[in-house]
């Protein structure tokens, strides 16, 4: 069909790309037109840490997209989302460490230990680092695709770690955080479910099969 060959048009990558990077372009242009408001250090660190967490359950959401809807061309973009998702998350962690500590490590150290969100979001970004580190196409063939899918369920525990994170920084309405733990929670299911049918399937006494 024309829309399959429209989409999985190598080209289409870009758009996306341009796509993914608007919200910090836009960023950056309220930051240069003085439009971050009377605590910019705070809006910009509410601004990445939302964005890190939408690219984090657009990644996850692909997968069962393409399993529902039929919609293989999605896959091509969860790779490109997912390193967003880390980009998003690097601008997030280096605005606390800069711009709110100014490379004061010592405070850092007793944030993570005497803050529990802070404790949380340190643990979400560091297990993005893997994530992100062995997302090259020399790097997956090397692994080889049954590791590296093994090694990006990583990102269970970082999205886990990100409501946390989320929902532990806001004190009084906890409407936003919710909205996006429950789809978190949709998403879990639906993996836990299809772990289960297929369990299933293969029957209590079913043997595995040689690599």
């Amino acid at each position: 069909m024309p829309w399959k060959r429209f989409f999985n048009n190598r080209w289409m990558k870009l758009p996306v790309f341009v796509l993914c990077l608007t919200p910090a372009l836009l960023l950056g242009r309220r930051g240069f037109n003085w439009g971050l408001g009377a605590n910019p250090i705070e809006y910009i660190t509410l601004s990445t840490g939302t964005w890190t967490l939408r690219f984090l359950l657009a990644t996850l959401a692909i997968t069962p997209l393409r399993k529902v809807t039929g919609l293989n061309w999605l896959i091509r973009f969860r790779r490109l989302i997912g390193l967003f998702a880390f980009f998003y998350g690097f601008l997030h962690f280096t605005t606390y460490v800069w711009l709110d500590k100014f490379f004061d490590f010592s405070d850092m150290l007793r944030d993570v230990a005497k803050r529990p969100f802070i404790t949380a979001g340190f643990v979400a970004f560091v297990s993005m680092v893997p994530l992100a580190i062995p997302s090259t196409a020399w790097a997956i063939r090397k692994m080889g695709g049954k590791k590296w899918n093994q090694l990006h369920r990583l990102i269970y525990l970082t999205g886990i770690a990100a409501i946390i994170h989320f929902w532990w920084k806001v004190k009084a309405d906890h409407r936003e955080p919710t909205f996006y733990g429950a789809i978190l929670a949709v998403l879990l299911l639906y993996r836990i479910g299809v772990w289960a049918l297929s369990r299933a399937k293969a029957g209590p006494g079913a043997a595995k099969v040689p690599a």
